[in-house]
This record gives C-alpha cells, sequence and structure tokens, in this order.
C-alpha cells in the first residue's frame, strides 16, 4: 500500500481558523502539505504541527490565477477553505467564494488532482444575501471544473480561534446587554472545527462520495438566544439578551460595518440571520452528514468550555456556581 507521505495535498487557506485543523488532522494522516496563502510569512504557527519538513507554505492569492496555477504543481489534491465574512476593497465575496473557487478547481482539473472545496449551509443561489450567492456560485464552479468534487457544507463552526463564540464572549465581559438580531429565533447546528477537519481529511483519503454535496452539522440544533444563553453560562457572565427587529438592525448595520472587533455588524450578515442554519432532511436521508462518514461530532456545551474560561471573570480561577453572599452580608 502506498504510503500518504507520497501524497501532496495543497491547502488554500490553510493558515486560517478552519486551516490549522484541517493541517493538523491531514499531518496525523502523513500527508505531505502544501499550504497556500497571501502571506506565507505569517503561517509559521503551522510548522509544529507537522514533522520536519512536512508542510510547505507558498504564497497564492485566488484573485491571481497565476499564483493558483504555480500552488497546484505536482499536488494531488486541492483543498479550498478560502472564504470572507465581510467584504473589503477588492476581497469581494464575488472575488473570493466565486471567482476564486472557480480558479482553483480549474488549476486542479489541470493537474488531475482532486477537489475538496469548504463551502457553507448558507449557500444558495436565490439568498438576499450576497455572501449566500458567493457560496453557491462558487460551488457551482467548482462542479463544473471538477464534477468529481467534494463539496462540504459546515453548519456555523466554533472553536478557539473563531470569530463567534469568542466575538460574543468577549462582547458580554463589556457590554451589560447582548443584542439579539430578529429576536435570536433563528436555528444553528453549531459544529466543531475539529469535526469539520476530520470531514476533509476523510474527504482526501476518498472516503467521500464523489461530486456529492455533504451537510455538516453538530449534535444540536440551538436558537441564537439559546447559543447565546450557553455562552453567558460557560463565561458566568449575567447579561441581558435585547431583542434586535431585522429592520432596525439593518440600520443599525450601516455604521455598526465600520466598527472594530466585536461590534461589527454588516447588512449582508442581518440578511443571513434570516433563514436557519441546519441541516437538510435531504442531506440527512441520503447519509450526506458526519453521521455519513461515520463522524460523532461534538457539542458546543462539551467543547466550549474548554477556551471560553479566559471570559470569565476570574479566568480559569472562576469557581462557578459556588456560593455567594447576598450584597451587604
Amino acid at each position: 500500500m502506498a504510503s500518504n507521505l507520497e501524497t501532496l495535498v495543497t491547502v488554500f487557506g490553510g493558515s486560517g481558523f478552519l486551516g490549522r485543523h484541517v493541517v493538523r488532522a491531514l499531518c496525523k494522516r502523513d500527508y505531505r502539505i502544501r499550504v497556500a496563502v497571501r502571506r506565507p510569512e505569517l503561517a509559521g504557527h503551522l510548522q509544529p504541527l507537522g514533522k520536519v519538513g512536512q508542510i510547505h507554505a507558498v504564497q497564492a492569492n485566488l484573485r491571481y490565477p497565476a499564483s493558483v496555477v504555480s500552488a497546484m504543481r505536482d499536488s494531488h489534491v486541492a483543498i479550498n477553505l478560502v472564504g470572507i465574512l465581510a467584504e473589503s476593497g477588492e476581497q469581494t465575496f464575488e472575488a473570493v467564494q466565486a471567482k476564486g473557487a472557480e480558479t482553483v478547481a480549474a488549476a486542479a482539473s489541470a493537474e488531475g488532482a482532486r477537489v475538496v472545496h469548504v463551502s457553507a449551509i448558507g449557500a444558495d443561489a436565490d439568498s438576499a444575501s450576497a455572501y449566500a450567492r458567493a457560496k453557491a456560485a462558487g460551488e457551482k464552479a467548482v462542479l463544473a471544473a471538477s464534477p468529481s468534487a467534494t463539496i462540504l457544507r459546515p453548519s456555523l463552526v466554533f472553536g478557539p480561534e473563531d470569530q463567534f463564540t469568542n466575538r460574543f464572549a468577549a462582547m458580554a465581559r463589556m457590554s451589560p446587554a447582548i443584542p439579539l438580531v430578529g429576536g435570536g429565533l433563528t436555528k444553528m447546528q453549531p459544529t466543531f472545527v475539529g469535526d469539520v477537519a476530520t470531514a476533509v481529511a476523510d474527504a482526501v483519503d476518498g472516503k467521500t462520495k464523489p461530486g456529492a454535496t455533504y451537510e455538516l452539522g453538530g449534535p444540536e440544533v440551538l436558537t441564537m438566544r439559546e447559543i447565546m444563553e450557553t455562552i453567558l453560562e460557560i463565561t458566568d457572565r449575567d447579561r441581558a439578551l435585547v431583542s434586535l427587529p431585522f429592520g432596525l438592525a439593518r440600520i443599525l448595520a450601516a455604521f455598526l460595518q465600520f466598527a472594530p472587533g466585536a461590534l461589527k455588524l454588516t447588512a449582508d450578515q442581518v440578511e443571513l440571520l434570516r433563514k436557519d442554519n441546519v441541516v437538510s432532511d435531504t442531506a440527512k436521508a441520503a447519509g450526506l452528514t458526519f453521521e455519513g462518514l461515520g463522524i460523532t461530532p461534538d457539542s458546543l456545551e462539551a467543547i466550549a468550555p474548554q477556551y471560553l474560561w479566559r471570559f470569565r471573570p476570574a479566568g480559569q480561577f472562576e469557581r462557578k456556581n459556588a456560593y455567594r453572599p447576598p450584597s451587604g452580608a
């Protein structure tokens, strides 16, 4: 049997939140990994994840096809993880998530390489969200260039370096109230980043069906309100959860799109929250889920306390649920 060390996997976006977990999962399976990123000098944190010489970072930008072709040279598998949550300058949803995905798939096809493309459950060509439309366009372009490609659509992805649970935990540390767009009724299926990385590695192993689209959701379907309540419980913060109607949220987004860090909110993100983000019945029936891959996903409640403890009033030394004497006692 051929060793995985003979297989070169090029991971586009391998230095990001999901990327570092994918690289780790591939290293454990002894693949050779080429990490294609815009700024390889900032990808040094990946080196300790593998053996000496197993990981190599190169420069590539999905908006420049020549750099993608160069990064794909002699590769056997291409993994595209590149995505953005908000547009900035030339980094638009169309350029990165639609045209960029097409560029990767075309370069992979020219090399005769397999493609694993990570999209999102919210991908929808008819969505009012530009993010969701670009994701759908990217999927279509990938399958057109590489019909045997595997498409993975995770729901809301959480983990130690995420921009969701950490964002709201940070907000709870500073603010007396947490806004809930649309009343917090939107349903999500929080998905642990490590489980998504395992699914990507399984696709590289050839365990997925060619040309299939998998929907990856965690073990629980939770509303945004329930997710916020879980984060507040884990961080031991008592904060008000304030309903924010969609109309008002769009107005505020006109200003908050320029806000830094946890306060940032765009009109496109508001549109995304109008629709539930959960695994479809169709995917379940076809076995195109975590369970279909033999993966038992971890829950938010099981994983988040392992990294959100730093947002507690006394950090790791916080005695959660300990007796507190009444005020003035």
